[in-house]
This record gives structure tokens, sequence and C-alpha cells, in this order.
């Protein structure tokens, strides 16, 4: 008939907290009209990427039609429930939509995580280095290894403690994989999706995250207060790419963030 025709009949979106809005302008055109032609899997907690906008605004809306999932399969209980202190019991985007955050459970166990204000750098490194030494005497091979930091800044700290340890890592970037043989050493940006049995977030310092060049950016008090979550949020991305054991240090005056993993 010479009609046109839409290029497919479905669109799955994961890490939708994360889709920009001219990006789900272009989902919202390739699905039309169609019932349910839009399926999207995300976590407002992991929203490192993009500002809060209303979807319903534009023609997406979700309103009563999501399920949240509550069974972990992926990071143990004791890892979960700490970096979840990070995050407010209920999140909500632009429209309303809420999201709860009680009642996830995990499928696995581990030993609870660690965090560490250090005195400085040196003794950082040193201490990062010992508790990597003895991860690998546990069996946790070099490639099941992430260290993440804030920033490319505080990368010298990384790689001095995996040096400390003897470990052979690989800086992750754009032009780079994770290694299946060296332990990786990246952003927190860069972590995002990642999985290692074993992580450390280092260099978690005060004016380093929150970062103290973002917040001086600030002109009123929301926009503050966004800046203040999307960093949260990556402290939560680091945290929760580790499966089994974490470790999350800093130099003093440490992060205001670390006081908050360790509030029962």
């Amino acid at each position: 008939s010479g009609e046109l025709r839409p290029p497919y009949d479905f669109v799955v979106l994961d890490e939708a907290q994360d889709v920009s809005v001219s990006q789900l302008r272009f989902l919202a055109a390739l699905a039309g009209d169609k019932p349910n032609g839009l399926f999207f899997a995300g976590d407002l907690g992991q929203r490192i990427f993009q500002p809060p906008f209303s979807w319903r605004q534009l023609g997406v809306d979700v309103r009563g039609r999501s399920k949240t999932l509550r069974i972990n399969y992926r990071t143990s209980h004791q890892i979960r429930s700490q970096a979840d202190r990070l995050l407010a019991t209920e999140l909500s985007d632009v429209d309303g939509n809420a999201e709860r955050r009680d009642g996830t459970i995990s499928v696995f166990n581990g030993p609870p995580p660690l965090t560490k204000a250090l005195e400085d750098q040196k003794s950082e490194a040193a201490f990062v280095g010992g508790w990597l030494k003895r991860r690998l005497q546990d069996g946790v091979k070099p490639a099941e290894v992430g260290l993440f930091v804030r920033s490319d800044a505080e990368l010298d700290r990384a790689e001095a403690a995996l040096q400390e340890a003897g470990l052979p890592y690989q800086v992750l970037g754009d032009d780079y994989h994770p290694s299946d043989s060296k332990a990786t050493v990246c952003t927190m940006h860069y972590a995002k999706g990642l999985e290692f049995r074993a992580v450390v977030v280092m260099a978690c310092d005060d004016e380093v995250i929150p970062l103290q060049s973002r917040l001086e950016t600030a002109s009123e008090s929301a926009e503050l207060e966004e800046i203040y979550d999307t960093e949260r949020h990556l402290l939560y991305v680091a945290c929760t790419r580790a499966r089994d054991e974490l470790l999350v240090t800093g130099v003093e005056p440490a992060s205001e963030f670390i006081q908050d993993l360790e509030l029962a």
C-alpha cells in the first residue's frame, strides 16, 4: 500500500532514569500510538547523568503503570542495605511517581562493608593496598577487583593503592573495557553497569564528594539539592558495583556521605 510502518513493534529501554529529553522524544516517536509500545526499566537511585524532567509533558505517562522489583540477585544483603542509607526511603520523579526502597531483599549474604577515614593519602594507599592483598589471599582474582574514585583528579590515589598491593590494573575509559586479567580503575561515572566481587571506593574526602566545584555553581536551593542528590547517587552506584566485599575510604576530613553510610 506504500504506507510507512514504524521500524520496530516495541521498544525496551534499560537505565531509563538516565534518558534525556531528546532521547525520550525519539522513543515516543518510535512507539507512536501503539498501546504498551514502550517498556522502561530503571532505578531513580542510580540517576547520575540527566537532570529530572517531566515525562508526562512529553507524552509518555507511566503513572499507575509501574511495578517495583524487590529481589536483588547481584549485591549481598550487607552491601545493599548499607548503600541504601545514602538514599531516601522513597524517591519520586517530577511527575510524582514514587519508588519505595524498603522491602527489597538480597538472595545471599556477605561480610559487612568497611568504611575508613585515614590521616593522609599515603596512609590511605597503604590501608587499601593491604586490604586488597588479603582479598587476593582469599582467592579473589585481579579481574574481580574494581577501584572507583569521583573524578580523574583522584585516579592516581587508586593507582597508588594497586601498586601497593602489586595488582595488575587497567584504567577504564571510553576506549577500554574491563580486562579479564587485570583489576579495573575508573571514575564513578564509568563504573555504571559494572560488577566486581570486591570493590574499593577511594578518595571520599570532604569537597571531593560532593564535589565542591559543583556545589559552588548552584544559584538557588533547588539546584543545590539536585547536586547533592546526584552526588549521593554517584556514591550509591559505586558502592553497589560490589557483589561480595566493599571498602570505602577517604582522608580526614572525610566526606559527610561516609558518615551516612556508617549510621545504623
